[in-house]
């Protein structure tokens, strides 16, 4: 039986070389039976985490009503979730990292989110692998918190220009990921 996976990305590119990954990702994805929500939080409207700790107050995962609140629901649900977003100054796009601020709601407001699987595919300009230590570390570090296996990382270094992306194997290894859901 196939998983729910929420894919959940920080790329302003649609034809950015994350956006070509995760898009081998969610075809291999929903190939082997998966269903597949993607949230593209670069199109949405993601405020930050105010630390107001009022979270599910509301009824909500979050009080400042915003697209978190789409979200939020889709990740209680999931089975996995794949993070997906190129390296911003050597750190996570703030697209993407409302959204992982905004976990905290889940703690805060009880909910039971351990045991989901957790991926992560990014990219960077520069071809040290290192550089990618700033995306990978932290979603890392919060799965490990939250008590989410990490089943896999794509970390394809060396590609900026839209579209360098097919002169690697990322969209390869992102497919592959696949495998491991």
């Amino acid at each position: 039986m196939g998983k729910k996976i929420v894919v959940i990305t920080g790329s302003p590119r649609k034809q950015g070389n994350s956006f070509a990954m995760t898009e081998a990702f969610i075809k291999a994805a929903e190939a082997k039976g998966h269903s597949v929500t993607r949230f593209d939080t670069s199109f949405m409207k993601i405020g930050f985490c105010h630390a107001c700790e009022t979270c599910y107050k509301t009824g909500k995962a979050c009080s400042f009503d915003d697209d978190f609140n789409t979200i939020a629901p889709a990740i209680l649900e999931a089975d996995a979730v794949v993070f997906s977003a190129p390296v911003y100054w050597y750190s996570i796009p703030a697209q993407i990292k409302g959204v992982i601020d905004k976990m905290f709601s889940f703690v805060v407001g009880g909910k039971d989110i351990a045991g989901k699987e957790c991926a992560l595919i990014t990219c960077c300009e520069e071809e040290d692998v290192s550089v990618m230590d700033g995306v990978r570390i932290p979603i890392e570090r919060s799965a490990a918190l939250i008590k989410w296996n990490m089943v896999g990382e794509v970390l394809v270094p060396g590609v900026f220009e839209a579209g360098a992306i097919s002169k690697t194997d990322g969209c390869a290894q992102a497919a592959a990921l696949a495998d491991k859901f």
